[in-house]
């Protein structure tokens, strides 16, 4: 079993029912499932920008990515409604928690001048972090890549409430920056 999961089960879990003074176990608030995804402007004028991001997401997170399209048309980006404008992976599971492992404790040590994330949530309990180039994960080799690409991460709990969110990822260890 991977060491987030263990740690979650046996001290984040139990933490949080004292701290929060919740009766049920299912109450606890969990992550559902991580989205990491690659938006691509530029794919209309270089198709091969797509092949690349495809490849860069397959190798970060070990699982095939799908092509997302755009849902309306909007003339000042000269984009139609259906072309494909990136990728993402849904992880679950098993890979999930190894993502998370290799994001906490792998990836983000390396983002140059690194004082933590930004501590807000959208409001019901999910959280977003944009990392600006995948050259943080190791898996990627720099002479291989053709362009920087940035990447969003978006973690999905079962919380209802953003502060509850917040102490869960705490726990597991993301390093969030105090705010002033």
């Amino acid at each position: 079993m991977n060491r987030m999961k263990v740690k979650y089960q046996n001290e984040v879990a139990p933490a949080l029912m004292k701290a929060f003074g919740l009766n049920n176990v299912m109450e606890i608030p969990r992550i559902e499932k991580v989205v990491v995804n690659i938006g691509l402007g530029e794919v209309m004028d270089n198709p091969k920008a797509l092949e690349a991001a495809t490849v860069d997401l397959m190798t970060i997170t070990g699982q095939k990515p799908i092509q997302t399209k755009a849902r309306k048309s909007i003339a000042n980006f000269k984009l139609r409604e259906g072309r494909i404008i990136g990728a993402k992976v849904t992880l679950r599971g098993k890979r999930m928690w190894e993502f998370i492992d290799r994001l906490l404790n792998v990836a983000l040590p390396r983002v140059r001048d690194f004082r933590g994330v930004s501590p807000k949530l959208d409001g019901r309990g999910n959280y977003t972090l944009g990392l600006r180039d995948q050259l943080v994960f190791p898996e990627i080799e720099y002479d291989k890549i053709e362009k920087l690409q940035g990447l969003e991460i978006t973690i999905v709990t079962t919380s209802k409430s953003d502060e509850l969110a917040r102490v869960l990822l705490q726990l597991l260890g993301m390093p969030f920056r105090k705010e002033a």
